[in-house]
């Protein structure tokens, strides 16, 4: 039986040890805090890259894969670790100008619904939005997930198929011979492999060795608020001028988030929290008299284009890597996974690999 290891737990992480140990390979999952806790549990879980039609076509492909598989997935997570991710079709209302032609464009190659709405039905579909708003583009088979309880999910799931999953362990290095990869070294002891994958979100290009061949993942911190409001108040995904607004089923509203090119700082600023709270009022006004309850921030592993590292490090034999999904990890996990498992696992791939391959320029 082949042995991997696997560094990074986030839900890259473990989505790909979870193809992995379903394809019959010994899996080891290190991370240098707790499995799912870094930009997997801190952004909003939008099943959809936001404003779809900006990004390029490698990363519609894996969102579209996504799209029409993650209510089953969560199902199948569910059945596994006895926890309910909230997969939820929610709908996303998106209220900027301007995006009609080419949203149309998006939604005849995708074939997925989108269709520009105007009074009264506006009101109708999201009854609390602003009086200024006067029409917006409907996208109704956009879904969400509960994020953090997605992450957790996909642990109980991993442990239970026999995943070894150790958390609070520093990886130091990658260990090869002659080209060939043959385990990772932390800061107690040597971890032997027949393969390694890197996986480690923002984290990732400082865990790679210098050969050379580097990948362009650099931190972009995103900051959230929380909000407690009465069910119902809100009921759509919302998005206007880059914020987002995400009604979870007991009444929480996330908004956010903030893009900020800080390094791999992690904390929140006092401006962050006015600039989003300013932006939630201006698009749900009755949100002034709600409570925030959290505000957080996370980094984002972001790539020159959007468009991930997926696949085998040119320089070391059985190095490869998974990273680099910036704002859209949560949709984009689930095909990049199967993709890098089936590259693995020398398997035909559902979808081209070579965008996505470390020697492509991102």
């Amino acid at each position: 039986m082949s042995k991997v290891v696997i560094v990074g737990a986030g839900l890259i992480g473990m989505l790909t040890a979870r193809e992995l140990v379903n394809a019959g390979l010994e899996v080891i999952l290190l991370d240098k805090s707790r499995a799912g806790t870094e930009s997997s549990w801190a952004g909003g879980g939008i099943l959809s890259p936001l404003y779809p039609w900006r990004y390029p076509e490698p990363v519609l492909q894996l969102a579209g894969i996504g799209h029409e598989g993650y209510e089953s997935l969560a199902r199948s997570l569910q059945d596994e670790s006895g926890l309910d991710p909230e997969w939820t079709r929610s709908g996303m209302l998106i209220l900027d100008e301007n995006e009609t032609v080419a949203s149309e464009q998006w939604s005849s190659r995708s074939g997925i619904h989108c269709e520009e709405i105007t009074l009264p039905l506006l009101k109708q579909t999201e009854p609390s939005l602003a009086d200024a708003y006067q029409q917006a583009l409907w996208l109704p088979d956009v879904a969400q997930i509960r994020n953090p309880r997605l992450v957790k999910t996909v642990k109980q799931s991993i442990l239970s198929l026999g995943v070894t999953l150790i958390e609070s362990v520093e990886v130091e290095s990658m260990l090869f011979e002659s080209g060939v990869v043959t385990g990772v070294k932390t800061q107690d002891e040597i971890v032997t492999a027949d393969k390694v994958v890197i996986t480690g979100g923002a984290w990732s290009a400082g865990l790679l060795p210098s050969m050379g061949s580097e990948i362009k993942v650099e931190p972009v911190r995103g900051q959230m608020i929380l909000f407690k409001t009465k069910p119902g108040l809100i009921n759509r995904i919302i998005l206007s001028q880059g914020r987002y607004l995400i009604p979870r089923r007991d009444g929480h509203v996330l908004m956010g988030s903030t893009m900020e090119k800080v390094g791999f700082d992690k904390s929140t600023t006092a401006e962050a929290m006015n600039d989003l709270k300013a932006a939630a009022y201006d698009i749900i006004p009755e949100l002034r008299d709600c409570d925030i309850v959290k505000h957080w921030s996370g980094l984002r592993p972001s790539s020159p284009t959007g468009v991930p590292y997926i696949g085998e490090h040119p320089d070391i034999s059985g190095l490869f890597v998974n990273a680099g999904h910036y704002r859209n990890g949560v949709i984009l996990a689930p095909a990049s996974c199967k993709l890098l498992a089936d590259i693995m696992l020398d398997q035909p791939t559902d979808l081209d690999p070579s965008p996505f391959s470390l020697k492509t320029a991102h």
